[in-house]
């Protein structure tokens, strides 16, 4: 099945770090404001879009959540030479950072590499060790009043990559989490009866503690819960069976548990059971480190929602190269639309 991958590349390279998710925000809420029936954002800067039901007597709530944001930096200062110094806005490997662009969004965009110690220079011992964020900085290619000019500290980095079709895989940075938001859109577009109340939620700061989902789960409230986000692809030369979690090509994932939530048995069962039904492609995820939106939605409503979460395997996840396959993410779109178009059929009281 093919993917609107024009609007994917759009999404993905748009820039969105933690807390200053303005960007992607204005280009979601131009997409999605055809879709729906009403959009607000809250004072968060969650975007949430809600699509009536229309079997819904007693006003029941879907929630599901996509986070805008991606991982990037902030500026903490500016040397006597016009470097700058960072600090992440999300969790990075070290050695990613080695020989890459970024983005400093100061008073406008200037393009900036990621430098540290060359090797030539590096003692034995230095060579040796495992490289730490505070080994790099940012350097822009100007002198240091030349960047005051355009730079503040406080201002926010984000990463310089574009998408690419790679086989039958999109490649580029911040597939994590812009697949997702692009996921809940192209289902908005082809969702024609949800069964309740859906509040289509694009939120803010996932990367930093899932803080815009706490915060629109408490205002929302829902009855049902869905989160949507990428999963590790660990199919890859050295792995092990066990270690894999997912494996691309193989289907959207089901999630059963992360580090932060134990998906809702009935949401993880009503899953299987639909994509089943459907025909959709779909493996189970079992993520022992990290955690999602999916906890925010689960536990910040007033009552508790029943949750889970439809995840999309990624391969180098946080990294500039992460890669999904365009059938897992088709068969992603496929298993929303039909959980939310078939939400009353399941007997959720048992």
């Amino acid at each position: 099945m093919e993917i609107n991958v024009a609007l994917l590349k759009e999404l993905t390279e748009i820039a969105g770090a933690p807390g200053f998710e303005k960007r992607v925000r204005d280009l979601v809420i131009e997409l999605v404001k055809p879709l729906v029936d009403e959009v607000k954002t809250d004072n968060l800067g969650n975007v949430i879009a809600l699509k009536k039901g229309i079997r819904n007597p007693d006003g029941k709530k879907v929630m599901v959540a996509a986070h805008m944001d991606e991982i990037g930096f902030m500026v903490t200062h500016i040397d006597d030479q016009g470097f700058l110094r960072f600090h992440t806005l999300g969790g990075f490997d070290p050695k990613t950072l080695t020989a890459q662009r970024v983005v400093v969004h100061g008073k406008k965009d200037l393009v900036g590499v990621m430098g540290s110690k060359p090797i030539h220079v590096m003692t034995q011992e230095e060579r040796n060790k495992l490289p730490k964020t505070t080994d790099f900085f940012i350097d822009l290619g100007m002198p240091k009043e030349e960047v005051e000019k355009l730079v503040s500290v406080g201002d926010p980095i984000t990463r310089d990559r574009e998408l690419i079709e790679m086989g039958d895989c999109v490649n580029c940075k911040s597939i994590d989490n812009r697949v997702a938001v692009f996921i809940l859109i192209e289902a908005l577009k082809q969702l024609e009866n949800p069964a309740y109340d859906v509040y289509a939620t694009f939120t803010v700061q996932e990367e930093v503690g899932i803080r815009g989902a706490n915060v629109a789960a408490h205002g929302i409230n829902p009855d049902f819960g869905i989160a949507l986000d990428t999963t590790i692809a660990f199919d890859v030369p050295g792995a092990q069976p066990h270690e894999k979690v997912t494996e691309l090509g193989k289907g959207t994932a089901i999630k059963i548990m992360d580090a932060m939530t134990i998906c809702d048995y009935r949401m993880v069962e009503f899953m299987k059971k639909t994509a089943d039904k459907e025909a959709i492609t779909w493996q189970p995820e079992i993520l022992t480190a990290g955690g999602t939106d999916t906890a925010g939605v689960q536990r910040m409503g007033k009552q508790g929602a029943i949750a889970g979460a439809i995840s999309i395997p990624t391969r180098h996840l946080h990294q500039v190269i992460e890669m999904a396959h365009k059938k897992d993410i088709a068969d992603s779109i496929a298993l929303l639309k039909a959980c939310l178009e078939q939400i009353d059929s399941y007997n959720w009281s048992h």
